[in-house]
This record gives structure tokens, sequence and C-alpha cells, in this order.
């Protein structure tokens, strides 16, 4: 495996970044992405053979069906070949996958014809479109076809992992053991060079986090919905290029109306994550995987499209661009806890004298996320330490607390709750204790604030100077 790392196009990529933001960013985000891609030891390994073999022995006793739909458009029979190839070695065989060509020449009906007539494949299906629709038409003229319990969307030059569709299968059996019966699937996945032919950029996600959706479509591939909701919801052309994302919003937006006064947090039991690569984005000349820039009305479409969920909810909110593209920022007026009451807490980071983030947002285990990045850094190529989300807590020293939880603030630490300086944090200039002390607190207000039933926000937006450190 040969990573190179300066490529035409990281050196492209920089060159569009200095254009977009100017040298001081374009020189931090270049030395990040040297960094990032110098440490990587990422390798994508197949499940083995054995592996393989069990599933295949089992996946009888599932009996949902799964539906691929594929827009194709002058796709490369290479590409082509690939992708059909990628779903039939799948170790789960309830599928059928359906193209929807609105190529002008026949280059992709006769591939399919073949596999169809010397192959015997019958779960291939062709769909030869009229005109060329766009890519949601295109889309929703195949999902329209589609008679499976579940529908996944494939890109016409990316290809899936042999274990896909049997681990989207055996999460929903598990969901459904737990009385749940999940809307929307997904899994991690990565990048294929398909150049220098290897993987890299494994993009291992988080599970449903509200907030970083609202940033970013970090959900993506390998992406199901339930096959009734998807077709009631279909694509929508005015978000061409960036259809994916509005339809993963209309399917949040779905879920809260539906089931209004839920706790936003359970959505995790109707939005699955299947934390492994099961989806390969393939990287070509004219992938938005290879240049962001070549599709520049998809990042307008997923900016309208959000500003269109917000919307819908009710949100106070303006939608602009970040400094990456694909990204965004959402500002609320007048501000986030006042704007949406499920959020009760809201904090940022903190920096230390070298201009390294010393503390901010913990997880679940209290463990500091993005410690030691410098302040001008988003976390390498998911851009995540760039990114408002949802937490399991942020540190008290950089905190902001709605007035029905301050008391239990006044509680854990002593000291009444009171806001101070420009960004009207809480004064915690009384409180006076180790690392260890501030984590302790932080994560206690963190678990009773998840209690109550409110979110806790991390908004790197926010930050304050800490002179210990």
């Amino acid at each position: 495996m040969n990573k190179r790392i300066l490529t035409v196009g990281n050196v492209k990529k920089t060159m569009r970044y200095f254009k977009k933001n100017g040298i001081k960013q374009a020189y931090y985000a270049a030395k990040e992405r040297i960094e990032e891609e110098k440490r990587s030891d990422y390798v994508y390994t197949e499940p083995k053979e054995d592996v393989l073999a069990a599933q295949r022995a089992d996946w009888k006793r599932f009996p949902y069906r799964f539906s691929i739909v594929v827009p194709a458009y002058e796709t490369k029979k290479e590409f082509l070949y690939e992708l059909i190839d990628s779903v039939r070695k799948q170790s789960y065989e309830r599928w059928e996958l359906i193209i929807a060509d609105a190529s002008a020449g026949d280059a992709v009906e006769e591939i399919v014809t073949e596999y169809q007539e010397k192959e015997g494949e019958r779960r291939l299906r062709y769909l030869r479109l009229v005109e060329n629709g766009g890519i949601s038409e295109n889309t929703n003229a195949g999902i329209a076809e589609a008679d499976g319990d579940y529908i996944g969307l494939l890109d016409h030059d990316d290809f899936l992992a042999p274990d896909a569709l049997y681990e989207m299968a055996a999460a929903v059996e598990q969901a459904k053991k737990e009385g749940i019966r999940p809307v929307l699937l997904y899994s991690d996945e990565d990048k294929y060079d398909n150049n220098a032919c290897y993987y890299k950029q494994p993009n291992q996600k988080y599970g449903f986090n509200l907030d970083l959706l609202l940033s970013n479509n970090y959900i993506c591939h390998f992406m199901m919905a339930e096959s009734a909701l998807m077709k009631k919801l279909k694509l929508r052309k005015k978000y061409d290029g960036a259809q994916d994302y509005d339809l993963v919003l209309r399917i949040i937006d779905h879920l809260l109306t539906a089931e209004a006064g839920q706790d936003i947090r359970k959505l995790n039991e109707k939005v699955l994550h299947i934390p492994k690569v099961l989806y390969h984005w393939r990287i070509h000349e004219t992938s938005t995987a290879e240049n962001t820039a070549s599709k520049g009305y998809a990042y307008e479409a997923g900016k309208a499209a959000l500003e269109d969920f917000l919307k819908k909810r009710g949100w106070d909110a303006k939608v602009s661009h970040s400094l990456h593209l694909g990204f965004y920022q959402v500002d609320y007026v007048p501000d986030l806890l006042t704007v949406r009451p499920e959020v009760g807490i809201v904090g940022g980071r903190i920096l230390g004298r070298q201009n390294k983030m010393i503390s901010g947002i913990y997880n679940e285990k209290g463990e500091r996320l993005y410690q030691g990045l410098h302040k001008e850094y988003s976390g390498g190529s998911t851009h995540r330490a760039a990114l408002m989300q949802d937490c399991a807590a942020v540190d008290i020293r950089c905190i902001r607390i709605c007035e029905s939880l301050q008391p239990f603030f006044e509680k854990i630490t002593g000291v009444s709750y009171r806001e101070t300086g420009t960004q009207n944090l809480a004064d915690v200039s009384e409180i006076t204790c180790d690392e260890a002390g501030y984590r302790k607190l932080s994560m206690e207000l963190g678990r009773i604030a998840a209690k109550k039933g409110y979110l806790t926000v991390w908004d790197p937006k926010i930050s304050v100077k800490y002179a210990k450190n």
C-alpha cells in the first residue's frame, strides 16, 4: 500500500481552501491534513471467510427483505461491475438491486442483461428511464419499484462490504427483540482511492446525535430507511446534490412530529447506528470525495434543506457555511437555550497557554474529546472537533445552564449560579479544585441533565482561555 501525502489532489484542496478562507486557515488545514495522513494506520480488512460462511448459514432466520436503489447515469463499466459484484457477494441473500438508468447509451443495460441472462441473477432489476430527471427523480423512480421492508441507497460509483446487509438485518432483529421498530439505519464508511487502490479516512460515527446532524450529514452512507416511509417522503428535486441529507432531516422531523413530546434522546431507538465499515465511497477524478468543490450547488442545497428543517421545527435560527464545504453553522436567535427548550446545558472549549484544548466536551466514559488539539484544527477529515454536537457533559468552567437546572448546579458546587462575561458563562471563580474535580462536577451535572430529559450541547465557537495550563 502506497500512501502518498503530497498528491495533486491534496495540493488542489489546499489552494481551494486558501481562496475560500485565507492563508492562515489554509496553513492550519494543510498542516492538520498532513499530520492526519502521516499517522493514519487504517487498513480495511474484509471479514474472514469463516465469518462470512457463518453468516451465509445464518441469514435465513431473518425475514427482512432489502431493496437497494442505484441511480445510474453514464456509469463507468468497471465501476458498475464492481458495484453489482459487491451486492451479489453479500452474505445475506434476501435482497433486490434496482438500477434506475438515465444514461443516453446502452452500456448499463447491457451489463445488467449480462448478469440476468448469463448468471441467472433475477434479484437484479433494470429500469430504463425515459429522461434524465436529475438524481432525486431518478432515484424516486427506483424507490417506487422497490418491494423490500427497507430501502438502501447506493451511489453508482461506490460499493458495499460483503457483510453490509447481514449486519443491517442483525441490527433490525436485535431491536425487534427489544420491542423497538427501527426506522433509519446507518453504518460507518471509508473512502477507496481508485488511483492508489487503498482504503482510507474511516468515518467511525456516533449514535444518533441531533446537533451533529444539524452541522453535517454525518449519517451519509450506508443508509437504509423503512420502505413505507421512504416511499411516502421520497427525494425532493429542489435539493438535488443534498437529497440524502434532506431525506434524513425529514425522517427525523417525521419521528419528532409523529411522536410529539418524546425525549429526543430516545431517537437512538428509532435511528440505529451499526458501528462497522459497510460502505466504500470511491475517490476518483469527478467524485465529491476527491474534489469537494466539484458540486458547489450541493452545499447550497444542503444549507437550504437544513433551513427547511429548522423552520418546520419552529426554531428561530440562521444557517451559514462553515470553513469546510458541506459543513454548516447554526446560530440561534436569541440563543440556543431560549429557542430549544429540550436543551438544558450548552458549553464550549477551554484553551491552555499554547492554544491547545485542555477540556470542554466529555463522552459517557468521562473522557475529554479532542484534548490537546490546537484551536485552529478541526479534528481531521470529519471536522468533528469544529462542530456542534450533543454529548454526555461539558466542562463546568465553560458552561451555560437553563433556569430549571440552575438549582442543581448550586447543589453540586455549593456556589450560587450566576452568569458573567461577554459570553454569559457561569461564574466558577469560587470553585477551586483539580482537573479530576472539575471533571467529576461536569459529569455529575451532565447526568442530572440527562435524567431530567435535557440535552447537553457542545458548541466549539464558545471558548475561554485558562491561564493555569
